[in-house]
């Protein structure tokens, strides 16, 4: 397994060609579930870790213990957001230092540079890439969502 790892990080590094799998070897794929981050409220996983990487499912800002939006500005929610991912990856074998392609989803674009500072609380001087959009809604009239892609540590 840590050869495999390694080649999945020389990988995503650009550093090596991927190795050919056979048609019978199927790549593995397991689903992450803890009751530190909100359950996933429709037929989705939290997060699937597959090929060296952990897919986190979009987060909302929703505190596991009450199952209820944090109350707050769009910073407060983009903090509760980057705890429910934390603990995610953390249970997935990653870490938000990992990180390496974020989205953000925003209600409203207004909202941006409040999100953006809470935001850059979380990452140091190597930020992920990042897409952030704003969409019409969001599940549950929620004004925010961020989804994450890290690697899984070896």
């Amino acid at each position: 397994m840590a050869g495999r790892q390694a080649q999945n990080n020389l990988l995503v590094a650009g550093i090596m060609a991927a190795p050919k799998r056979s048609k019978e070897e199927p790549m593995s794929r397991s689903a992450i579930s803890t009751e530190h981050a909100p359950a996933a409220i429709g037929p989705y996983s939290q997060a699937i870790v597959a090929g060296g990487l952990v897919f986190v499912s979009g987060q909302l800002p929703i505190d596991p213990a009450t199952g209820q939006f944090v109350e707050g500005d769009i910073a407060a929610m983009t903090r509760q957001i980057f705890r429910n991912l934390e603990a995610i990856l953390s249970t997935a074998g990653s870490s938000l230092a990992q990180v390496v392609k974020t989205t953000v989803f925003l209600a409203d674009l207004a909202d941006f540079q409040e999100m953006n500072a809470a935001y850059a609380e979380f990452f140091g001087a190597n930020p992920p890439a990042r897409s952030t959009v704003q969409v019409a809604r969001l599940p549950r009239d929620a004004r925010i969502e961020i989804e994450a892609v890290a690697l899984v540590q070896g």
